[in-house]
């Protein structure tokens, strides 16, 4: 990896790091609800994986655990990885208060492999993941490398035409390419858990078309089971989104999709 490029994941640990006591006081991530047992997992998720009870998962990505440990409460036996060591310590410490069976891993995403030798059934990924990943080809080698031999690996996450617009004006404003190479630098008040919090946000991300997700993924070895797109979200995190019948989140206009599901399995 370039000096370059270790900067810039250098200023988004940074970043992530004063999140993580923000979000975890946020209604967004409702953590007294959370710690009651409510399960913080989307439909999405819970209906592409269906029962993981007594299967080994591995979440990329995972903040500081509230999914991961959702998993653990329905019976998987859980292994989490963050960019952020504050975030890892937080879910380390709710998996210890919860008593539940998972353990987390302070690492580059991409450098995964060099911190868990495991293999597992499924390994997962959601909710604003691949966007700070300037490379994805090391990205799919390294999640083929940790799935088991018919394990699957699943990622919900926004869908790339989303991050054509840019959203620090408070409306989207379209801006950036769909097949951007460049790094995308934002700079911004708030946090989309809090937009009142006063912390800074810097931030360094990348733009990935679904060609280039899929190409990632197929070209380490992976079997596509599904590609599905959806103009609903069940997160209220851009500008002017309203909520339709199903209580979920999309467009006024509803003229591009907000989500992609992508399910691939290991042969």
């Amino acid at each position: 990896m370039s000096n370059e490029k270790q900067d810039f994941f250098e200023v988004n640990r940074d970043t992530w790091n004063q999140k993580v006591a923000i979000h975890a006081a946020s209604e967004f991530y409702n953590m007294d609800a959370f710690l009651s047992g409510e399960s913080s997992l989307n439909q999405y998720e819970l209906q592409a994986l269906g029962d993981v009870k007594g299967k080994s998962l591995l979440h990329l990505q995972c903040h500081f655990g509230q999914d991961t440990l959702s998993f653990a409460r329905m019976g998987a036996m859980c292994t989490g990885v963050d960019l952020s060591d504050e975030a890892i310590a937080l879910a380390q410490k709710l998996a210890n208060d919860l008593k539940l069976d998972a353990q987390f891993v302070c690492c580059n995403v991409l450098e995964t492999s060099s911190h868990i030798s495991d293999v597992f059934d499924i390994v997962i990924t959601s909710y604003g993941t691949i966007g700070w990943l300037p490379d994805l080809k090391p990205w799919g080698k390294m999640i083929s490398e940790r799935l088991a031999s018919g394990g699957v690996f699943y990622i919900v996450d926004f869908h790339p035409l989303v991050w054509m617009f840019d959203y620090t004006s408070g409306k989207a404003e379209l801006k950036y390419g769909y097949h951007q190479q460049e790094a995308i630098y934002e700079e911004y008040e708030g946090t989309y858990a809090d937009v009142n919090s006063k912390m800074v946000s810097k931030e360094y991300g990348w733009n990935h078309g679904l060609g280039d997700v899929v190409s990632a993924l197929t070209e380490a070895g992976l079997v596509v089971e599904f590609l599905r797109e959806h103009d609903e979200s069940p997160y209220d995190v851009l500008p002017d989104l309203i909520k339709n019948e199903n209580d979920l989140y999309v467009t006024k206009d509803r003229l591009y999709p907000l989500l992609f599901e992508l399910k691939v399995r290991k042969p």
